[in-house]
């Protein structure tokens, strides 16, 4: 958008004030633009529009409401009517925001807490827009975000992003899940016998390369280019669409690939589907915590046992020895009374889990033991998806998740390749 009387004269734009001093606020706010050599044909054909006559187009821009005249008319090859610079600019038949506009307030909208704090941020920026507009756009571009991807899954192993980077040592793969609330088929009825509320598990993935994680000065642990994936429904989608962004972003030259989790069943079904070949790790502070649960079951709740009990085979269990450690809580002898239940159920985990305590191997590579990249992301979604009040539709929620991850996945660029 012109910036001045200058610039608007470079791009042959025609821009009067209606009083003031001049100033180029004056000019930006209410710009004319005289129709060039080109305004009058349409993209796709490239003919010259028919019939055509001249009209008065508003529309609202980052840097306030500009009136523009255009071409109006009817394309000679098939015969529809239309205004040959909107559809040149990719806009839609009624849009009245800018691509840069609504770029900027998609963009606040999936990193603000809700609809209304992007509104608030909007306004602080310039552009005084309430909510409900903006949840408008990020369900458009978010339904649009989906829409582009599953072309994209169906056409097979994408190009690398990178592929003048050379092999790495590891990929990481880190997956978990955590619980949104949805409404229901109850919702807004005074009686139903459906639940008003449903809670789904929002099933998260995360990818990077080994070589992508570092830390800051301070400690805190940093990886330069993540790819985040969630899903709300089978595990198989989930690992489908993470597969696909993890070949994007390396997966394929990566010398090793491990898989963490949490312990939960899917997990490692969709880890045997998915990737067969990897290593697979029970994130160790999930670990720790089913001991812990495990020695007050033991000893009745009796805490100063219990930490004499557990601190020695975290220890061992972080050092080499978890055969060692697994061998004895299999001979444990579960006890009477309300915890004998507890005792036999941490038996069994760690039963199940005792091909993946490997802490020792993996770290004296320099690899990960713990999922901690995959658990900030369930926290930072839960501070977007999960605040009070909010109770999701699945078109709402699909389509916002949609449009989050083209910007985290670096596909955002591509939602205003089409209209």
């Amino acid at each position: 958008m012109p910036r001045n009387r200058a610039h608007c004269a470079r791009l042959n734009w025609k821009c009067w004030k209606k009083g003031g001093n001049g100033r180029a606020a004056d000019w930006n706010n209410d710009c004319k633009r005289r129709p060039t050599a080109g305004a009058e044909f349409f993209p796709l054909s490239g003919r010259k529009a028919h019939h055509r006559r001249k009209e008065t187009m508003h529309l609202r821009t980052g840097v306030g409401p500009v009136r523009l005249q255009v071409w109006h008319g009817q394309d000679p090859q098939d015969q529809h009517w239309g205004i040959p610079i909107r559809e040149a600019w990719r806009l839609q038949a009624h849009q009245q925001m800018s691509p840069a506009l609504e770029d900027k307030l998609a963009f606040t909208g999936t990193l603000a807490g809700s609809y209304e704090a992007a509104a608030l941020v909007a306004g602080k920026w310039g552009c005084a827009v309430d909510g409900s507009v903006i949840h408008a756009l990020v369900q458009r571009l978010g339904n649009r975000a989906e829409g582009q991807r599953q072309p994209r899954l169906q056409q097979g192993p994408p190009p690398e992003n990178q592929p003048q980077r050379g092999a790495s040592e590891l990929a990481v793969l880190m997956i978990d899940g955590w619980f949104a609330r949805f409404r229901g088929g109850g919702w807004g009825k005074k009686q139903s016998r459906q639940e008003h509320v449903e809670w789904h598990e929002i099933k998260t993935g995360v990818f990077y390369l080994q070589e992508q994680a570092a830390h800051t000065a301070g400690g805190r642990g940093v990886i330069a280019d993540k790819r985040v994936v969630r899903w709300q429904g089978e595990p198989m989608e989930l690992g489908r669409r993470l597969h696909w962004e993890a070949l994007r972003g390396g997966l394929g030259r990566a010398q090793e690939t491990l898989v963490l989790g949490d312990g939960i069943p899917w997990i490692w079904n969709l880890k045997a589907d998915r990737w067969p070949e990897a290593l697979e790790l029970l994130d160790f502070w999930h670990g720790s915590q089913h001991l812990w649960e495990l020695g007050r079951a033991y000893h009745g709740g009796d805490e100063a046992k219990t930490a004499a009990w557990v601190e020695p085979r975290l220890h061992r269990l972080r050092h080499g020895r978890e055969q060692a450690v697994l061998k004895e809580i299999a001979g444990l002898k579960a006890p009477r009374g309300q915890t004998r239940e507890t005792v036999r159920q941490q038996k069994n985990y760690f039963a199940g889990q005792a091909g993946r305590m490997n802490y020792k191997d993996v770290a004296d590579r320099g690899w990960p033991v713990g999922s901690g990249p995959v658990e900030a992301t369930c926290r930072q979604d839960q501070c977007r998806f999960k605040r009070p009040g909010q109770f999701w539709t699945q078109k709402g929620f699909r389509h916002l998740s949609a449009l989050d991850e083209a910007r985290r996945n670096d596909h955002w660029d591509e939602l205003w390749l089409t209209a």
